[in-house]
């Protein structure tokens, strides 16, 4: 029977795992958090609709949550090309 050595991680690999986020990882997490919150919204909306008829009002609050994801997405990668335009 082969004995397998297990992988030490070396000093850099080690130091690399425990860094702190970034100023530019934290501007991104900021950046998105629009979009999750829309998401989480709709993700909610849908799982209230999963065991009943939608009513008119339940349509609405559907399309209203669509509605902003696909705006917070737009607005996402809007800023996304403008900053690469800059």
């Amino acid at each position: 029977m082969k004995i397998l050595s297990l992988h030490v991680l070396s000093a850099i690999e080690a130091a690399e795992l425990d860094r702190e986020p970034t100023v530019a990882d934290l501007d991104a997490i900021a950046a998105e958090t629009p979009l999750i919150d829309a998401e989480v919204e709709l993700l909610d909306v849908r799982i209230a609709l999963m065991d009943r008829t939608p009513s008119e009002l339940d349509k609405r609050r559907l399309r209203k949550a669509l509605h902003r994801v696909l705006t917070a997405r737009a607005a996402l990668a809007n800023r996304g090309t403008a900053g690469e335009a800059a």
